[in-house]
């Protein structure tokens, strides 16, 4: 990695958030692609995740990790946070720093926790930008399950769902954020890169070549599948999870009965420039 200092104000920063399983580590891959950005590479950590290299706050996996994390309140980190104190920020550029190219202008750090820590991050990084990728639930929930333990599918929708909740929340306090479907990057790769292009202000387009349209088919069978079994107890339990969690997902722009129909995600609207 370049030598060059160690200064977090001579490079746009770039969080990207999103739960796991949501397409986070595809679009940061996407995004350092382009020549004027870094991300974390050779770390030897898991997905190259800037959480695993840092002790400024805790990782997921002291939450509970994928599918549980965002249910514990003390996962939610925002600027009142008694870890926004004086070197935090310079800490975690620091740790962060020798797995960047520090030549280029635009850095990127992926983890799925940023979702609950957009506030946190932002006032240890006030011109730091936000991209948070967000995909189906019932997608993102089959997928992590064979992490998850013996964690009920609809824990795993209701826990895509409350981060998701929480993430809203937070929205209205940001300055620069975008917001990413999955589904519109593998739909229209140049259309939604192009727009995150605008976004991160790259000059020229974020290579499109390696998006992979497929990823989510496997996860849509088995969806069916259940929906179709003649089995009592999944019937009941996708009943539970419908009358449970079907509004609150409507609401985040998706249905649970049926995986091709995104609607929109509720706008979110960032705050205005602090000086």
């Amino acid at each position: 990695m370049d030598d060059g200092p160690a200064d977090p104000g001579a490079h746009r920063l770039v969080f990207v958030a999103g739960l796991h399983r949501s397409g986070t580590s595809p679009t940061a891959r996407l995004l350092s692609a382009h020549p004027s950005v870094s991300g974390l590479t050779a770390t030897g950590v898991k997905e190259d995740e800037g959480q695993h290299l840092q002790d400024v706050y805790p990782s997921a996996r002291a939450y509970g990790g994928a599918g549980r994390f965002a249910f514990s309140p003390a996962a939610h980190l925002t600027e009142h946070s008694p870890l926004v104190r004086p070197g935090s920020a310079q800490r975690l550029f620091q740790q962060w720093a020798p797995y960047w190219d520090l030549s280029r202008p635009v850095l990127v750090e992926k983890s799925p926790p940023n979702l609950v820590m957009t506030r946190f991050l932002q006032a240890l990084f006030p011109e730091a930008r936000f991209l948070v990728v967000v995909r189906h639930p019932v997608v993102v929930a089959l997928s992590t399950s064979k992490w998850a333990g013996l964690t009920p599918l609809r824990r795993l929708i209701e826990h895509w769902v409350t981060a998701h909740e929480i993430f809203l929340g937070d929205a209205p306090s940001l300055r620069r954020l975008h917001v990413l479907r999955y589904e519109h990057l593998v739909a229209e790769p140049a259309a939604a890169l192009d727009g995150v292009g605008e976004f991160l202000g790259l000059d020229g387009p974020i290579p499109r070549d390696s998006v992979d349209g497929r990823r989510s088919s496997t996860y849509v069978q088995q969806w069916k599948a259940l929906q179709s079994s003649r089995n009592p107890l999944h019937r009941r339990s996708l009943a539970r999870i419908r009358a449970e969690l079907g509004p609150r997902v409507e609401r985040l722009g998706y249905r649970l009965d049926d995986l091709d129909d995104v609607r929109a995600f509720p706008p979110v609207r960032p705050g205005p420039p602090q000086h």
